[in-house]
């Protein structure tokens, strides 16, 4: 039977099981340009600014 010839190490052992944490669900940030809800470090869907400059285009919707 196979053996291993030098103990795994705690850091080896830990990051092989790293990914298997269960995923957080992030925490959401206002956006300094039109005060909504977006996700950290992502463009932002109603207005599309990021980081002060705009990015995408975005169409606004007639009611």
């Amino acid at each position: 039977m196979a053996v291993p010839k030098f103990r795994t190490s705690r850091s080896k052992k830990r990051s092989r099981h790293a990914g298997n944490k269960p995923v957080v669900n992030p925490t959401a940030t206002e956006c300094p340009h039109c005060h909504e809800l977006k996700l950290p470090h992502r463009v932002c869907a109603s207005c599309g600014y990021y980081k002060g400059e705009q990015i995408l285009q975005v169409e606004e919707e007639e009611e």
